[in-house]
């Protein structure tokens, strides 16, 4: 084990605070075994809102790119969480540099440059994952335990949803998210994760057909200035194409199941809905991140069957909860921030080396993995639907 760990991530952005958050949250978490934290960095483009982030979560210092952090010798941990198209040459160069890197989802912007970062992990001596963040959502870990315990049983029908709405104005600023080629918006920024979810609770997907796409703005006018998140800004009078999907719709085969799935940026009225059913031999399960603190369950037979679901609040009994938040009793609130804390510990875990580890952060294979799916759901739509097998 290191005498200490150094932590840096790249991108002041939204999902960039869940990562800086997080790991202000990780060793607050279990058992303080992990070595002393030093939080050195966060770097951005935008050096102003870097210094300011880096005061608010008491980082060292702030850096202006990945180069900066690649050459800090104080820096072993790296969260890269800028834009996807930026993503291969920020983690080849940090891998490079022998820093630990853990990057957002999706892997890359398009299959090959993420096949490339996958080799280069695996010639790697540093430690590279990606984020599968929903996976560390207790609601979602506690169905998976019911399906794997055998208490649901195999799976027989997945249908999922991911809807946002950050997109749905015509006067959200255009931005690097609408940009890109096909299955680069929707289907990347939320159906790559409504799709690992899918394989987390029902297995590997087999094939994929139906596959949809639809750009329904067609124009952005161009912000006057900086645009961080998905916030409204004020506007200049210019325009520029949509170049990628606002929608995406596809049907998927797994060993035994089948599933449906359907993700939006342009879905009025909600802001951050993923919500599926999972149907199997024994019951049925349902989620909807809205909601995170219950799932609700349906058993089909024996001294526990329902007419119905019923509604369970997790707690201590359920994956994450006990030991790691403050009040880990049903009831008391919590949320997807929350996850991005448990992956940052997942992360310092392995990094550390330590023996009663979280259950590890997925790899770069694995992004791959899920980079091929998201290739099949454009392929599938260039094709009129054709099935597309993985």
């Amino acid at each position: 084990m290191k005498n200490s760990i150094g932590i840096a991530v790249i991108g002041a952005g939204m999902a960039g605070l869940s990562h800086i958050a997080g790991y202000r949250t990780a060793p607050t978490l279990y058992a303080p075994d992990l070595p002393p934290l030093r939080y050195v960095a966060v770097a951005d483009v935008n050096r102003g809102l870097a210094a300011r982030v880096a005061a608010r979560y008491g980082y060292e210092k702030s850096l202006g790119s990945w180069q900066e952090v690649a050459a800090d010798p104080d820096i072993d941990v790296v969260s890269v969480v800028i834009a996807n198209r930026f993503h291969r040459e920020a983690v080849e160069g940090l891998l490079a540099a022998g820093k630990h890197v853990l990057c957002e989802k999706p892997l890359a912007d398009t299959l090959e440059e993420a096949e490339a970062m996958a080799a280069a992990a695996r010639g790697a001596e540093s430690i590279a994952r990606v984020g599968f963040t929903f996976r560390r959502t207790p609601g979602i870990a506690a169905i998976r335990d019911l399906v794997e315990d055998g208490t649901l049983g195999k799976v027989l029908h997945f249908s999922g949803r991911y809807w946002t709405d950050y997109g749905h104005s015509p006067q959200a600023p255009m931005s690097w998210r609408y940009k890109g080629s096909p299955g680069s918006g929707a289907l990347a920024d939320v159906g790559s994760h409504l799709s690992y979810v899918a394989e987390f609770l029902a297995g590997d997907i087999l094939s994929v057909s139906g596959g949809q796409l639809s750009t329904v703005i067609a124009e952005r006018r161009l912000p006057a200035g900086t645009v961080t998140g998905h916030e409204l800004v004020e506007l200049r009078d210019e325009s520029e194409p949509v170049e990628n999907d606002d929608y995406a719709a596809f049907n998927v085969q797994f060993s035994g199941a089948a599933g449906s799935l359907e993700v939006s940026r342009v879905a009025a009225g909600h802001p951050n809905t993923l919500t599926f059913e999972v149907f199997c031999e024994k019951g049925a399960a349902r989620f909807n991140q809205l909601v995170p603190t219950q799932i609700e369950i349906m058993i089909a037979d024996g001294p526990h069957a329902t007419n119905g679901y019923r509604t369970v609040n997790l707690g201590a009994d359920h994956a994450y909860l006990a030991g790691g938040l403050p009040m880990d009793a049903p009831g008391v609130g919590f949320g997807q921030n929350d996850a991005f804390g448990y992956q940052a510990r997942a992360f310092l875990d392995e990094v550390a080396d330590l023996d009663d580890a979280l259950p590890p952060n997925a790899t770069f294979d694995d992004g791959v993995r899920n980079m091929r799916i998201l290739q099949a759901v454009v392929d599938s739509a260039a094709d009129n639907g054709k099935k597309v097998s993985l």
